[in-house]
């Protein structure tokens, strides 16, 4: 934490309002406080694979446990539960990093129902890139039918809540592409399922990469 206080602005995510077209969902530049970002970033998990790491399976520094610590805090709990109207209460969270990205990801979707609420907090000092920019979509089958793009630069909060129809992706991107996710989800059991796979897919990049 900062001596001045949280690593998060809490009060800008306050201030957004929620947008409920065509799912729920805020978007929040400049989350990750600017005074903070550089040690963040410095502390940030270095890794080399693409894919979604658990936590547990990556290094960092004490800067970003600090994020990390506040991320899954009650101050966070609390404005998201106010913010999208949920009861979050003994639902658990779950974080995930990626460092890179490949051609292959951001294919069109909808998350797991068994998440209630997607967290992203991007961590690129500056994109350039036309790929590799989140949309989010009204439709599943049409990346160039989005509400909003947002390039992944560092301290940019996405959020929206889990439906059936919460479609988002991007146009294919390779190289560095620095993203945390944090979910709220049903219950434990979820937990535990995702990461272990997450868990052995992270085992099996290391492996091959040996």
């Amino acid at each position: 934490m900062t001596p001045g206080g949280s690593l998060l602005d809490l009060d800008a995510l306050a201030a957004t309002p929620l947008t409920s077209e065509p799912y729920p969902h805020l978007i929040v530049p400049g989350f990750l406080r600017s005074q903070t970002l550089e040690a963040v970033a410095r502390d940030y998990p270095r890794i080399s694979k693409p894919g979604s790491f658990p936590v547990s399976e990556v290094r960092y520094g004490a800067q970003f446990q600090a994020f990390l610590h506040e991320l899954e805090g009650p101050a966070m709990r609390e404005a998201f539960a106010a913010k999208f109207g949920m009861d979050l209460d003994n639902r658990p969270t779950m974080v995930t990093v990626r460092g890179r990205a490949q051609r292959k990801d951001g294919r069109i979707h909808a998350d797991s129902t068994s998440k209630l609420i997607t967290v992203l907090v991007y961590m690129n000092a500056a994109w350039e890139e036309s790929g590799g920019r989140l949309r989010l979509l009204r439709s599943a089958d049409n990346l160039e039918d989005y509400i909003a793009e947002v390039p992944p630069i560092e301290g940019t909060l996405v959020a929206f809540k889990v439906t059936p129809n919460s479609w988002h992706g991007h146009e294919p991107i390779e190289g560095e592409r620095r993203v945390v996710q944090l979910n709220w989800v049903r219950d434990a059991a979820v937990v535990r399922h995702e990461q272990s796979r997450h868990r052995f897919s992270a085992r099996i990049k290391r492996l091959f990469a040996a």
